[in-house]
């Protein structure tokens, strides 16, 4: 029987150092060792594993989302330590620092060492 409380998601990677470094020094997350050469993000009662593949493609679409409560001062903050915003054009518009602030939550995406794609997103607008 499935364990709904215990399901995690995982994505690739083929620098595992580079992908801690990222997420523990520059996102701030607890990341641990995880069994069989992987590492853990815990954030808050979700983990998520990363796990080394050395021919790895990036995923073209977001495989992580990170609720904030502003945006904008997260991207000053992380631009700042040199994360690139994504910038798009056509069905989503994104400013200048690469917000999106149309129809939906305000939301920025941006991706880690291995290409992965990540977003954050306004909490006030994500609950329900």
């Amino acid at each position: 029987m499935f364990k709904p409380d215990s399901a995690f998601s995982s994505f690739s990677a083929p620098d595992l150092e580079a992908e801690r470094r990222f997420y523990r020094d520059t996102l701030g997350l607890d990341v641990v060792d995880g069994g069989m050469g992987t590492l853990e993000l815990h954030t808050g009662s979700a983990k998520v594993l990363i796990y080394p593949k050395p021919d790895h493609e990036p995923a073209r679409f977001t495989v992580l989302n990170f609720p904030v409560d502003d945006v904008e001062a997260e991207v000053d903050r992380l631009s700042a330590l040199g994360v690139k915003f994504e910038h798009y054009e056509g069905e989503i518009e994104t400013d200048a620092k690469g917000i999106f602030r149309g129809d939906g939550p305000t939301i920025a995406w941006f991706k880690d060492p291995a290409g992965n794609i990540l977003s954050m997103l306004e909490a006030k607008q994500t609950r329900r």
